[in-house]
Protein backbone atom coordinates (compact mmCIF):
# COMPACT_ATOMS: atom_id res chain seq x y z
CA UNK A 1 0.00 0.00 0.00
CA UNK A 2 1.28 3.48 -0.81
CA UNK A 3 2.67 5.50 2.10
CA UNK A 4 0.36 8.15 3.52
CA UNK A 5 1.18 11.60 2.20
CA UNK A 6 1.70 14.60 4.48
CA UNK A 7 1.90 18.18 3.22
CA UNK A 8 4.09 20.36 5.44
CA UNK A 9 3.43 24.10 5.06
CA UNK A 10 5.91 26.51 6.70
CA UNK A 11 7.99 29.44 5.48
CA UNK A 12 10.98 28.65 7.73
CA UNK A 13 13.46 26.51 5.72
CA UNK A 14 15.10 25.02 8.81
CA UNK A 15 11.74 23.84 10.17
CA UNK A 16 10.76 22.37 6.81
CA UNK A 17 14.06 20.48 6.59
CA UNK A 18 13.97 19.14 10.15
CA UNK A 19 10.32 18.12 10.07
CA UNK A 20 10.61 16.56 6.64
CA UNK A 21 13.36 14.28 7.92
CA UNK A 22 11.47 13.36 11.10
CA UNK A 23 8.13 12.74 9.43
CA UNK A 24 9.71 10.79 6.58
CA UNK A 25 11.53 8.63 9.14
CA UNK A 26 8.12 7.78 10.63
CA UNK A 27 7.10 6.21 7.31
CA UNK A 28 5.19 9.02 5.64
CA UNK A 29 5.75 10.60 2.23
CA UNK A 30 6.31 14.33 2.82
CA UNK A 31 5.56 17.18 0.43
CA UNK A 32 6.37 20.79 1.35
CA UNK A 33 5.08 24.29 0.63
CA UNK A 34 6.40 27.67 1.82
CA UNK A 35 3.34 29.84 1.05
CA UNK A 36 -0.41 29.61 1.33
CA UNK A 37 -0.88 29.78 -2.43
CA UNK A 38 1.60 26.95 -2.95
CA UNK A 39 -0.16 24.87 -0.29
CA UNK A 40 -3.59 25.38 -1.89
CA UNK A 41 -2.26 24.47 -5.33
CA UNK A 42 -0.55 21.35 -3.96
CA UNK A 43 -3.75 20.19 -2.25
CA UNK A 44 -5.67 20.77 -5.48
CA UNK A 45 -3.08 18.93 -7.59
CA UNK A 46 -1.95 16.11 -5.33
CA UNK A 47 -3.73 13.51 -3.22
CA UNK A 48 -2.87 14.48 0.36
CA UNK A 49 -3.77 12.47 3.48
CA UNK A 50 -3.03 15.22 6.04
CA UNK A 51 -1.68 18.78 6.22
CA UNK A 52 0.57 20.38 8.84
CA UNK A 53 0.00 24.12 8.47
CA UNK A 54 1.77 27.13 9.98
CA UNK A 55 -0.60 30.06 10.49
CA UNK A 56 2.06 32.73 9.88
CA UNK A 57 2.67 32.47 6.14
CA UNK A 58 4.18 35.28 4.03
CA UNK A 59 1.30 35.66 1.56
CA UNK A 60 -1.82 34.93 3.62
CA UNK A 61 -3.01 33.87 7.03
CA UNK A 62 -3.22 30.13 7.61
CA UNK A 63 -6.88 30.46 8.56
CA UNK A 64 -7.57 31.78 5.08
CA UNK A 65 -5.85 28.71 3.63
CA UNK A 66 -8.08 26.47 5.76
CA UNK A 67 -11.20 28.28 4.60
CA UNK A 68 -10.28 27.92 0.93
CA UNK A 69 -9.33 24.25 1.25
CA UNK A 70 -12.53 23.44 3.14
CA UNK A 71 -14.56 24.55 0.12
CA UNK A 72 -13.72 21.27 -1.56
CA UNK A 73 -11.66 19.03 0.77
CA UNK A 74 -12.02 17.40 4.19
CA UNK A 75 -8.31 16.54 4.43
CA UNK A 76 -7.15 16.64 8.10
CA UNK A 77 -5.30 19.90 8.87
CA UNK A 78 -3.09 20.13 11.96
CA UNK A 79 -2.10 23.71 12.81
CA UNK A 80 1.50 24.30 13.87
CA UNK A 81 2.03 27.85 15.08
CA UNK A 82 3.77 30.15 17.54
CA UNK A 83 0.50 31.97 18.18
CA UNK A 84 -0.51 31.00 21.70
CA UNK A 85 -3.63 33.13 22.10
CA UNK A 86 -6.72 31.03 22.76
CA UNK A 87 -8.71 33.12 20.28
CA UNK A 88 -6.32 32.15 17.47
CA UNK A 89 -6.72 28.45 18.26
CA UNK A 90 -10.50 28.73 18.35
CA UNK A 91 -10.58 30.71 15.09
CA UNK A 92 -8.40 28.10 13.34
CA UNK A 93 -10.53 25.24 14.63
CA UNK A 94 -13.73 27.04 13.68
CA UNK A 95 -12.31 27.56 10.20
CA UNK A 96 -11.98 23.79 9.87
CA UNK A 97 -8.63 22.79 11.40
CA UNK A 98 -8.51 19.29 12.90
CA UNK A 99 -6.03 20.01 15.71
CA UNK A 100 -3.55 22.57 17.01
CA UNK A 101 0.08 22.20 18.15
CA UNK A 102 2.02 25.13 19.63
CA UNK A 103 5.61 26.05 18.81
CA UNK A 104 7.97 25.08 20.33
CA UNK A 105 6.83 21.48 20.09
CA UNK A 106 8.10 17.94 20.38
CA UNK A 107 8.23 15.85 17.21
CA UNK A 108 6.75 12.92 19.11
CA UNK A 109 3.70 14.98 20.05
CA UNK A 110 3.27 16.21 16.49
CA UNK A 111 3.46 12.67 15.09
CA UNK A 112 0.89 11.55 17.66
CA UNK A 113 -1.46 14.35 16.58
CA UNK A 114 -1.01 13.31 12.95
CA UNK A 115 -1.84 9.69 13.78
CA UNK A 116 -4.99 10.76 15.64
CA UNK A 117 -6.12 13.00 12.77
CA UNK A 118 -5.55 10.23 10.22
CA UNK A 119 -7.34 7.67 12.41
CA UNK A 120 -10.37 9.93 12.83
CA UNK A 121 -10.46 10.49 9.07
CA UNK A 122 -10.39 6.73 8.48
CA UNK A 123 -13.28 6.32 10.91
CA UNK A 124 -15.26 8.97 9.06
CA UNK A 125 -14.54 7.21 5.80
CA UNK A 126 -15.37 3.75 7.14
CA UNK A 127 -19.03 4.12 6.19
CA UNK A 128 -17.84 4.18 2.58
CA UNK A 129 -15.36 1.34 3.02
CA UNK A 130 -17.43 -0.99 0.84
CA UNK A 131 -18.00 0.05 -2.76
CA UNK A 132 -20.61 -1.61 -4.97
CA UNK A 133 -21.49 -0.95 -8.58
CA UNK A 134 -22.82 -3.28 -11.22
CA UNK A 135 -21.21 -6.69 -10.63
CA UNK A 136 -18.31 -5.26 -8.58
CA UNK A 137 -18.00 -5.19 -4.78
CA UNK A 138 -14.87 -3.92 -3.02
CA UNK A 139 -14.11 -4.17 0.70
CA UNK A 140 -11.43 -1.47 0.87
CA UNK A 141 -10.18 -2.16 4.40
CA UNK A 142 -10.12 -5.92 3.79
CA UNK A 143 -8.57 -5.44 0.32
CA UNK A 144 -11.15 -7.86 -1.09
CA UNK A 145 -12.49 -7.51 -4.63
CA UNK A 146 -15.49 -9.55 -5.81
CA UNK A 147 -16.60 -9.54 -9.46
CA UNK A 148 -19.78 -11.39 -10.42
CA UNK A 149 -19.65 -13.30 -7.15
CA UNK A 150 -16.03 -14.44 -7.46
CA UNK A 151 -12.93 -13.18 -5.66
CA UNK A 152 -10.49 -11.42 -7.96
CA UNK A 153 -6.84 -10.91 -7.09
CA UNK A 154 -5.39 -7.49 -7.88
CA UNK A 155 -1.72 -6.56 -7.82
CA UNK A 156 -0.77 -3.96 -5.16
CA UNK A 157 -0.65 -1.17 -7.75
CA UNK A 158 -3.95 -2.24 -9.31
CA UNK A 159 -5.55 -2.11 -5.86
CA UNK A 160 -3.98 1.27 -5.04
CA UNK A 161 -5.40 2.61 -8.30
CA UNK A 162 -8.85 1.19 -7.54
CA UNK A 163 -8.71 2.44 -3.93
CA UNK A 164 -8.00 6.04 -4.88
CA UNK A 165 -10.76 5.96 -7.49
CA UNK A 166 -13.17 4.60 -4.85
CA UNK A 167 -12.14 7.39 -2.44
CA UNK A 168 -13.24 9.86 -5.13
CA UNK A 169 -16.07 7.83 -6.70
CA UNK A 170 -18.11 9.97 -9.05
CA UNK A 171 -15.32 12.57 -9.30
CA UNK A 172 -12.59 12.97 -11.88
CA UNK A 173 -9.09 12.08 -10.65
CA UNK A 174 -6.40 13.55 -12.88
CA UNK A 175 -3.55 11.64 -14.51
CA UNK A 176 -1.01 13.43 -12.31
CA UNK A 177 -2.94 12.70 -9.13
CA UNK A 178 -3.18 9.00 -9.97
CA UNK A 179 0.48 8.74 -10.98
CA UNK A 180 1.57 10.55 -7.83
CA UNK A 181 -0.57 8.36 -5.56
CA UNK A 182 0.27 4.99 -7.09
CA UNK A 183 3.97 5.52 -7.85
CA UNK A 184 4.91 8.35 -5.46
CA UNK A 185 5.52 12.08 -5.99
CA UNK A 186 9.22 11.71 -6.75
CA UNK A 187 8.96 8.98 -9.37
CA UNK A 188 9.14 9.67 -13.09
CA UNK A 189 5.57 10.00 -14.30
CA UNK A 190 4.54 8.32 -17.54
CA UNK A 191 0.90 8.51 -18.61
CA UNK A 192 1.39 5.43 -20.80
CA UNK A 193 2.23 3.37 -17.70
CA UNK A 194 -1.01 4.61 -16.14
CA UNK A 195 -3.01 3.66 -19.24
CA UNK A 196 -1.54 0.15 -19.10
CA UNK A 197 -2.45 -0.17 -15.40
CA UNK A 198 -6.00 1.07 -16.04
CA UNK A 199 -6.26 -1.47 -18.87
CA UNK A 200 -5.13 -4.28 -16.55
CA UNK A 201 -7.67 -3.24 -13.91
CA UNK A 202 -10.47 -3.10 -16.46
CA UNK A 203 -9.63 -6.60 -17.67
CA UNK A 204 -10.29 -7.86 -14.14
CA UNK A 205 -13.37 -5.88 -13.10
CA UNK A 206 -15.29 -4.83 -16.21
CA UNK A 207 -17.89 -7.05 -17.88
CA UNK A 208 -16.54 -5.84 -21.24
CA UNK A 209 -13.14 -4.08 -20.92
CA UNK A 210 -13.56 -2.69 -24.44
CA UNK A 211 -16.67 -0.80 -23.32
CA UNK A 212 -15.92 0.07 -19.68
CA UNK A 213 -18.88 0.89 -17.47
CA UNK A 214 -17.09 1.26 -14.11
CA UNK A 215 -13.69 2.91 -14.69
CA UNK A 216 -14.57 5.74 -17.04
CA UNK A 217 -12.16 7.84 -19.09
CA UNK A 218 -12.36 11.63 -18.95
CA UNK A 219 -10.48 12.45 -22.18
CA UNK A 220 -7.36 14.51 -21.66
CA UNK A 221 -7.99 14.81 -17.91
CA UNK A 222 -8.00 11.49 -16.08
CA UNK A 223 -10.41 8.79 -14.92
CA UNK A 224 -13.59 8.58 -12.90
CA UNK A 225 -15.09 5.64 -11.06
CA UNK A 226 -18.83 5.42 -11.59
CA UNK A 227 -20.56 6.32 -8.34
CA UNK A 228 -22.67 3.60 -6.77
CA UNK A 229 -25.95 5.37 -7.52
CA UNK A 230 -25.04 6.52 -11.05
CA UNK A 231 -26.97 5.00 -13.94
CA UNK A 232 -24.90 2.59 -16.04
CA UNK A 233 -22.83 4.37 -18.67
CA UNK A 234 -19.81 3.56 -20.74
CA UNK A 235 -16.82 5.54 -21.94
CA UNK A 236 -13.75 4.07 -23.54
Amino acid sequence: MAAQRILLVDDEPQILKALRLSISAAGYTVLTAATGAEAIETIRRELIDAVILDLGLPDMDGKEVIGIVRQWSEVPIVILSARHMEGEKIAALDAGASDYVNKPFGVGELLARIRVALRLQRQRDSANAVYRASDLSVDVSGRRVIVRGKDVRLTPKEFDLLRILIMHAGQVVTHNQLLSFVWGPNEMRDSQVLRVLVGQLRQKIEADPRVPAIVLTEPGVGYRLRAEDDPAEARS
